[in-house]
């Protein structure tokens, strides 16, 4: 049985040019849609949004941040301190930092008190810098003493919260103290406002620049008198009616608990600060008038 012949398939020269053109033309319409296709999706990836690359690149580096001097003060809850700033150190236990919710690594320094705690957390202890590496325009002694409280809660502590300071108050006065019982609060909470507005004008009045010894010589030859004369010119704001819980002066029962601490870890919170109490009283006092006041005050203690 024989086969058809086989014949090609383009027999005239018109067949041959729409041959070609098709060949060419049809994978380049092809490819002109995909092209249309590709450019009109929707795309996620880092980069692709044009307008907002453009406006990040173009913004300027400062920013300035306009706030109403007026309104009142709205503080940050010791939690979001806490995210803010402390977890990059105390939720990973880095550079020794006692862990979040470690009751074990948190026990002895709960152990020390709160305000040993708030004076660490101010100051800085070890590896860890004062405030966190923050400043007071970034965060109040309030806002700190209230991450202390928290991350102390948060790993086996039952520390009470730090009292809001009254508008317009010193916002480290509020952390100076944990809150009382809800029973004190009252007509003892408008005398504790007061004394704290007192205090901060006495601070705020001390002058900066102390009183040269008798002589002229590197050290005052009556270390006694110029304790003394310290204690009238600047400790005496808080110290002489106790004024944001500063051990009264003469107080036997108030001072005791701090004289079983060794003298250079009292000697340490009058230079640098403890609670609501600023580093030297608020002063620049030498630190041999610094030292000889405490002694002045303790001597008066005993």
């Amino acid at each position: 049985m024989s086969e058809a012949p086989h014949g090609a398939p383009i027999k005239t020269p018109g067949q041959l040019i729409a041959a070609v053109i098709a060949g060419f033309g049809i994978p380049v319409a092809i490819i002109i849609l995909l092209a249309v296709y590709v450019n009109n999706s929707t795309r996620t990836g880092a980069g692709t949004d044009i307008e907002q690359s453009v406006k990040e690149r173009i913004a300027p580096a400062a920013q300035v941040d306009i706030r109403d001097a007026n309104a009142p003060r709205v503080y940050k809850t010791g939690e979001e301190v806490y995210k803010a700033v402390c977890s990059a150190c105390h939720a990973a236990g880095t550079a020794g930092a006692p862990k979040f919710g470690d009751a074990g690594a948190w026990s002895a320094r709960i152990g020390e008190g709160y305000d040993t705690l708030l004076h660490n957390a101010l100051n800085g202890k070890g590896a860890m810098p004062a405030r966190g590496g923050t400043s007071p325009d970034d965060y109040s002694d309030f806002e700190i003493a209230r991450a202390v409280v928290y991350m102390a809660n948060g790993s086996g502590g039952k520390l009470a919260e730090p009292a809001q300071p009254a508008p317009g108050a010193a916002a480290s006065a509020g952390a100076s103290a944990p809150a009382a019982a809800s029973g004190a609060a009252g007509a003892s909470g408008a005398q504790d406002n007061a004394q704290a507005a007192a205090a901060v004008a006495a601070l705020a009045s001390v002058p900066q620049t102390a009183a040269a010894p008798a002589g002229g010589g590197a050290q005052s030859a009556d270390a006694a008198q110029a304790g003394k004369a310290l204690y009238e010119q600047v400790c005496q704001a808080c110290h002489a009616a106790g004024v944001l819980n500063a051990p009264k002066f003469g107080d036997k029962a108030a001072w005791a608990p701090r004289l079983k601490e060794p003298m250079d870890t009292v000697y340490n919170y009058a230079l640098h600060g403890k609670g609501a109490m600023p580093p030297k009283g608020g002063s620049n006092a030498p630190d041999a008038d610094v030292k000889a006041a405490v002694d002045y005050m303790v001597n008066a203690s005993k």
